[in-house]
């Protein structure tokens, strides 16, 4: 008879359990795969051991000494087999381990199988999943590969610690009877109780979950929570596995404080891409503004809802097209039930081809705007933006050209309409010169159409254009040196770059087109050395130049310093259109810089500054800041905006703001985190603003714990701010989620 040798047992420690199942591995190998010849016929069984006896009379074969059995793909491990032929009953004792065709093992003290090695009784049963996963009783049997035990236990979560030794898991769930059919990679339960941390919580009288990671129907994490608006909520998501690559999980929401809400979202996966759709719908009072008079017409229920729906599809390797959209029934509905906190929803439909040299897109843009006084139909649609680009390189003196065309549709239901079109062309030669300088230079030309539509509609002159066709042309001229000097300093590397950069642009009629993608505008160390430091194509600076500027850079072992600064002077002496408080009004600019300093992968400091060219003022004052490792960590931001500009210009509106977040790893599996913003905002410098200097916005603190198969947290957060029907108040949120349970 053929003969293997024995594999190494696994060394895994053995405990027997105080009571019930035991989860524990057995300390047994596995079976090895079937030997490598086959049997003619595959319905028998073959097997070695170091031992074997042969009663003629009773015709029964005991096997001894490492005894390994197999048919097709089941295999057996025992220290000793009986096999009665006449009746085909198979009893295997000692360090027993079955291997189904699936991969799950199961292991136990003694075990009567029948001679197909498929079906029988195990006492002491433990099985090993495959797919993850263990499942233990007193007793269990298998019937055509399908296991059913009494008296058992099931958990996906680990049974050891770091160091190997036993420890309670995470989360189980016992039950009176459990089945499990391989076929269908599932596991049903008959009287059956989820406990954590050996705590029994809730009874589940019948109760079944896919194993493996795989999708099924059923219920869902139930989510729990109280806010100061809609008091104690409980959510219970069920979750429809259509098929594998589409899904639909639809929630309802209960509320002790206010009428039930219905979610749904569904998923799905093609060849091209993939999309989700997300619907939010109850029937409720509307109120954009507590201060309204509440009247029968006022205080009387209508639906309301909010629709999110994302989608990105590959067409092939150029074309590609995806869509966001983001529709809400009011102005207060996110806020209030605490899905999001944006004042604008952006919607977009885009089509795009890319290639090595070229780029193309038409898009489509619409905002509803959530702000509380501001008139809807102000907000922009633009339909359609077209924008082409291509890049040649050029064959006569080098270097490399780009040209552009651009077209864009704006409208608006109550406000100024406009629509623009240009072309460009732009035209790059960049060289290094013996001693190591970079010269850059290039040359800039541009040709735009306008027409606009009802700009009496817009408050702001300069924002506005002359009614009707207007014609622009564009054009500048640059030259920009860069010279690195490295060398060595503290054991690293050192660089210091100077760098000057000229720029000449004739006159150009900004005020006679509309201001539409070109009003944010600041002086930082982004665009110090732009072309064009307005953002957008609407506004071009048309003066000529001289900018300064030095970068830094020390790269020690574990240590890198990268720090610039700059300053501009403008030649032209006509009047510059830029606002005051930018930063670029006068002829001399204000002072910018940004240092950025990395040690190791525990601090991250960033500093961006702008200071007055007269006094050194800090204008700008902007810090992000990290410490601490992945699992605890302080993140500390700080933004000043001092720009002293009036009320009428809305995206310069002067700000200051902190905001603090933590994490702290209390031990290998809790942590404790919190954040905090406040608006340090006063009416010094913001006449609108409503805070006294320290208002804080909104915080959170939570506790969490989470291991390879459970997470569990409470959170803590706290609006001060009340909007509409969102009233300022606590929030609670208690998160249960059982890893590794399937969907």
């Amino acid at each position: 008879m053929p003969q293997t040798p024995p594999a190494p047992p696994a060394q895994v420690p053995s405990t027997a359990p105080a009571q019930g199942p035991d989860l524990q591995d057995r300390g047994v190998a596995l079976p090895p795969p079937s030997p490598v010849s086959v049997p003619e016929n595959p319905d028998e069984i073959q097997f070695t051991s170091d031992q074997l006896i042969y009663d003629y009379e009773q015709d029964v074969v005991t096997a001894s000494g490492d005894v390994r059995l197999y048919r097709r793909s089941d295999r057996l491990r025992a220290d000793r087999v009986v096999w009665n032929r006449k009746t085909g009953q198979v009893v295997a004792e000692g360090n027993i381990v079955v291997t189904n065709p699936e991969g799950d093992a199961a292991y136990g003290d003694r075990i009567e199988l029948t001679d197909t090695l498929r079906d029988g009784v195990v006492e002491n049963m433990l099985v090993v999943l495959d797919a993850g996963g263990r499942l233990a009783a007193q007793r269990g049997r298998r019937d055509n590969g399908i296991i059913t035990v009494e008296n058992a236990a099931y958990t996906p979560c680990a049974v050891t610690d770091s160091e190997g030794c036993p420890k309670e898991p995470s989360w189980k769930i016992t039950a009176d009877r459990v089945v499990y059919d391989p076929n269908k990679k599932r596991i049903r339960y008959t009287g059956a109780r989820v406990s954590v941390f050996g705590f029994a919580t809730i009874p589940l009288p019948v109760f079944s979950h896919p194993v493996g990671g795989r999708s099924d129907d059923g219920f869902l994490t139930p989510d729990l929570r109280y806010s100061r608006t809609n008091g104690f909520q409980i959510a219970l998501p069920y979750f429809f596995s259509l098929a594998p690559n589409r899904d639909l999980t639809v929630t309802p929401r209960v509320f002790t404080d206010t009428l039930p809400m219905l979610q749904a979202e569904y998923r799905a996966l093609t060849s091209k891409g993939a999309y989700r759709v997300t619907g939010y719908g109850t029937y409720s009072r509307r109120a954009d503004d507590l201060t309204v008079p509440i009247t029968p017409a006022t205080s009387r229920n209508d639906f309301r809802g909010y629709l999110d729906a994302v989608g990105n599809f590959q067409l092939d390797p150029n074309w590609s097209a995806s869509a966001s959209l983001r529709l809400t029934t009011d102005r207060t509905f996110l806020r209030r039930y605490d899905i999001s906190r944006d004042d604008r929803l952006r919607n977009n439909l885009r089509v795009e081809r890319i290639d090595q040299d070229s780029y193309f897109s038409i898009n489509a843009w619409a905002v509803q705007t959530l702000r509380v006084g501001e008139r809807q139909g102000m907000q922009p649609i633009a339909l359609p933006e077209l924008d082409y680009r291509r890049r040649l390189d050029d064959g006569l003196i080098g270097g490399r050209v780009e040209l552009q065309v651009n077209t864009l549709a704006i409208g608006r239901a109550d406000g100024q309409d406009s629509q623009r079109a240009f072309a460009s062309a732009r035209w790059d030669l960049r060289r290094l010169t013996a001693w190591g300088q970079e010269v850059t230079l290039t040359a800039y030309a541009r040709a735009d159409a306008y027409n606009t539509h009802d700009t009496l509609e817009t408050d702001v002159a300069s924002y506005r254009g002359l009614e009707g066709f207007q014609f622009r042309g564009v054009g500048a001229l640059a030259l920009d040196v860069k010279w690195p000097f490295v060398g060595e300093l503290f054991g690293g590397t050192q660089r210091i770059t100077p760098r000057v950069q000229v720029v000449a642009a004739p006159k150009i009629e900004n005020l006679d087109v509309p201001n539409e993608d070109a009003r944010a505008v600041d002086l930082e160390d982004s665009n110090l050395f732009a072309l064009n430091r307005f953002p957008g194509y609407d506004r071009f600076e048309d003066s000529t130049r001289f900018t300064w500027g030095v970068d830094y850079a020390l790269y020690l072992p574990g240590l890198s310093i990268d720090a610039n600064v700059g300053q501009s002077y403008r030649l032209s002496s006509r009047p510059t259109i830029f606002p005051d408080g930018t930063g670029l009004t006068d002829r001399v600019s204000d002072i910018v810089g940004r240092t950025v300093v990395r040690f190791r992968d525990f601090i991250s400091f960033t500093h961006r500054y702008r200071l007055d060219k007269d006094n050194l003022a800090i204008r700008r004052n902007e810090i992000d800041a990290t410490v601490g490792s992945r699992s605890t960590y302080v993140q500390l931001g700080y933004l000043r905006l001092n720009r002293n500009i009036g009320p009428a210009l809305e995206d310069l509106q002067d700000r200051e703001e902190a905001r603090l977040g933590a994490r702290v790893q209390v031990a290998r599996f809790w942590s404790v985190s919190g954040s905090i913003l406040v608006d340090l905002t006063d009416q010094e410098e913001d006449v609108t603003s409503q805070a006294d200097g320290f208002q804080p916005v909104r915080h959170r603190l939570g506790v969490a714990y989470e291991d390879d198969c459970l997470r569990l947290g409470l959170t803590w957060k706290r609006d001060y701010e009340t909007t509409g029907d969102a009233v300022r108040g606590n929030s609670f949120l208690l998160s249960l989620a059982f890893k590794n349970l399937g969907r």
